[in-house]
């Protein structure tokens, strides 16, 4: 009676076991499946922003944020960008300051300065997030994907530069409706750049004067433009 009572006890301990098993295994299998849709999803999102979206214009909201997790720095103004290697940042807020990327150099034109400092393109934007903004449909070959998270209507897709000396360890582009919507930019001081898009327009003709940039009298400039080589007909 005892030893039945016993092997009685051992079965139900052994099939709550196998169910709990079963239950895990489920579970593991259904976050591996979710995941796996995650990530389908997320390389889809940013493979059609570099390669479908040929401009974008919108406001944009941008925070500064220290290692302790304190708000150093706000700004805000617009956003413009022309692919291929083409865009224009035009902050507004706390003061004004244009970055302009022509396709050859990069100009930053400081309006309380009165300064203006030019770098070539090519170098100023290699490894960066911003070649993931304006660069060609080649800029994803720069940077090693980090997988995807969904949180609530929010699709993140995390990238990392493979040049790790690029000043930033990962980039997080954020996805709303299948639009981009915010980007985390996280350097190698432990400070993260947070930035928000509102009122986006997607693929809509933009003037070419917004990417041209001439030095206005009476301002400094510094460093020398690349300038465009000659072509023969």
């Amino acid at each position: 009676m005892v030893l039945g009572k016993f092997w009685y006890r051992m079965q139900q301990k052994m099939t709550k076991s196998n169910t709990l098993c079963t239950v895990t295994l489920l579970l593991m299998a259904i976050q591996a499946e979710a995941q796996s849709a995650a990530d389908d999803l997320g390389q889809r999102l940013i493979n059609d922003f570099v390669n479908k979206v040929i401009t974008l214009e919108g406001n944009f909201e941008q925070s500064l944020i220290d290692a302790e997790g304190s708000i150093i720095d706000r700004s805000s103004g617009t956003l413009e960008i022309e692919r291929p290697k083409r865009f224009r940042w035009s902050y507004a807020d706390p003061y004004e300051q244009w970055l302009v990327a022509d396709g050859l150099n990069i100009w930053s034109y400081d309006l309380d300065l009165e300064q203006v400092t030019v770098k070539p393109q090519a170098d100023a934007l290699a490894n960066t997030p911003a070649l993931l903004l304006g660069g060609s449909d080649r800029a994803l070959e720069q940077f090693d994907y980090g997988g995807t998270t969904v949180e609530k209507v929010t699709t993140w897709v995390r990238l990392e530069p493979k040049d790790k000396s690029s000043g930033f360890n990962r980039v997080e582009l954020g996805f709303i409706n299948e639009q981009l919507r915010r980007m985390i930019f996280y350097d190698n001081l432990e400070q993260t750049t947070l930035i928000a898009l509102d009122q986006v327009r997607i693929n809509e003709p933009i003037d070419d004067e917004r990417f041209r940039f001439v030095v206005p009298p009476d301002v400094d400039l510094v460093g020398t433009p690349v300038v465009a080589e000659a072509t023969t007909p």
